[in-house]
């Protein structure tokens, strides 16, 4: 069971991911991409694919009630490489488009966060990725030495 939950924990970290797969996902339990999946389905009643699209449609309907995204923002946000696969999924595990998911759901609460800053939240914006700095140099605060009282650097 432990080696299962490693399977499941890999889908929870990375389920935004559209290149997670199952044999990924297999061989970080351990197991092989047939003994993952029937272990998986016998221990959770479902497939890792079906647990996968669960937890990308509970996210999917986060960000429809409170991101201020378009539907196919939040269809690449949430790991679905097609448009059209996201939407038969998401109608079929709620009942509604993700339209008119959101349209019945705004509305009830606070205020739809703007889509740059869930944009940047989620990682959709790659120029806004840090970069590694080269060898040897320190980024502000790393504890070194600026030679000022307070640790900043002068004007």
């Amino acid at each position: 069971m432990r080696q299962l939950r490693l399977g499941k924990d890999a889908m929870d970290r990375d389920w935004a991911d559209p290149e997670l797969d199952l044999d990924g996902v297999a061989a970080r339990a351990g197991y092989s991409r047939y003994h993952f999946l029937r272990a998986f389905k016998e221990a959770y009643g479902e497939t890792p694919g079906q647990y996968l699209t669960h937890r990308r449609i509970e996210r999917a309907e986060e960000m429809l009630r409170g991101a201020d995204l378009s539907v196919t923002e939040i269809c690449h946000l949430v790991g679905f490489s097609s448009l059209g696969t996201f939407s038969a999924r998401f109608k079929a595990r709620t009942g509604l488009t993700p339209s008119e998911y959101r349209r019945e759901h705004v509305g009830r609460g606070a205020a739809l966060i703007p889509g740059c800053y869930a944009m940047l939240w989620a990682g959709g914006f790659p120029s806004a990725t840090l970069k590694k700095r080269p060898e040897g140099r320190a980024a502000y605060g790393d504890g070194q030495d600026t030679g000022t009282d307070q640790g900043r650097a002068e004007p």
